[in-house]
């Protein structure tokens, strides 16, 4: 009988040996840095200042509709996404939609629910506690008493405003469905002012929503601290003198005409432009490049003169009120600018 031998190979198969373990392949996927919680506070030093003295108003004037009210403070001002935001936000909420002009782009002026309903339990002699929220909206009272908190919200924070930069802030709904509350897309940044409310010892937090764009053609006054630096009334009288003793070019325009370039090629030396002007036409006084006031021509002694009538309103680009102004009462008199002879285009400057 022959005896038979396992190769080596047969043994490490018998004894689980010899084969290395495969690893299983991980495979790594790419990181989403939009899912990621954007949240930056502080950085609008401007806007903090705004509110800091906005609720100081709004606490004393809220207090005339609930006298219950201690206490309202301003949290924290962060810069985070919109959707994380809205997210955050309990249901039922008060979602006010407020356009602020001049300014394109809307914000949201949010109460918490927990706020709402302590405060309509004090007005009617109840105690100062939260009670069940979930599953249920605002009854027709409830909505009447977030009317009257916004109109006083705003009408205060309108009034911060006039000292720093004229607004008119305009309600234009109120929703209670975050999905119609949308002022931006989910992804932009939005600037989130946390507010909280003192009702007779229970804190209530309601919040202020802006796109981070709406604040970008005062961008210097509001992510600055000299919002509401005193003025030096000394270096304020320097600049208005320095100011008045600017000097300015005015030049009167006599006629606009419109030549081809042959006729333009074809004048020659003694050659006569007429314009068409008499000293009863009212004129446009250009100071510098802009069109300000209208005028007639005339002469004082031995210089050219202007006769101011009236001003040329609406002129974003320099070129508005271009229908006439009509023949008015003089405008300061006489104002005299010198003609040095020159004519461009029939403006006499």
């Amino acid at each position: 009988m022959s005896e038979e031998f396992l190769s080596q190979e047969e043994i490490d198969a018998l004894l689980g040996g010899g084969k290395k373990e495969e690893k299983e392949e991980k495979k790594v996927a790419p990181f989403d840095f939009d899912q990621v919680e954007h949240i930056k506070k502080g950085g609008v030093p401007g806007l903090e200042l705004l509110f800091e003295r906005w609720v100081k108003i709004y606490r004393e004037r809220i207090r005339s509709l609930v006298p219950q009210v201690g206490m309202i403070t301003k949290e924290s001002v962060y810069i985070t996404r919109f959707q994380s935001f809205m997210v955050k936000i309990p249901m039922p909420a008060s979602y006010s939609i407020v356009s602020m002009r001049p300014f394109k782009e809307n914000f949201l002026f949010i109460l918490d629910s927990r706020l709402v309903f302590v405060i309509i339990s004090v007005m009617f002699g109840g105690p100062a506690k939260p009670f069940k929220i979930e599953g249920r909206e605002f009854t027709k009272l409830e909505m009447r008493v977030i009317q009257d908190l916004v109109k006083v919200a705003l009408d205060s924070f309108e009034q911060v405003w006039q000292d720093v930069y004229p607004v008119s802030l305009e309600l234009r709904g109120i929703e209670l469905n975050p999905a119609l509350a949308r002022i931006v897309s989910g992804n932009e940044k939005v600037i989130v002012v946390e507010c909280s409310m003192d009702i007779d010892g229970y804190e209530a937090p309601f919040f202020f929503c802006f796109p981070q764009g709406l604040f970008m053609p005062i961008k210097e006054l509001i992510f600055s601290e000299s919002l509401f630096v005193e003025k030096d009334p000394v270096w304020e009288e320097h600049l208005q003198k320095k100011v008045l003793k600017t000097e300015l070019r005015l030049s009167l325009e006599l006629a606009r005409k419109v030549f081809s370039l042959g006729e333009i090629l074809s004048w020659k030396v003694g050659d006569r432009i007429d314009l068409g002007v008499n000293k009863e036409d009212i004129l446009k006084l250009y100071v510098e490049d802009k069109p300000k006031f209208f005028a007639k021509m005339g002469k004082v002694r031995d210089r050219y003169a202007a006769l101011v009538y009236n001003f040329i309103n609406g002129e974003e680009d320099g070129r508005g009120g271009e229908e006439s102004g009509g023949a008015g009462e003089g405008v300061g008199g006489s104002s005299e600018a010198a003609a040095g002879g020159r004519e461009e285009s029939g403006r006499a400057g």
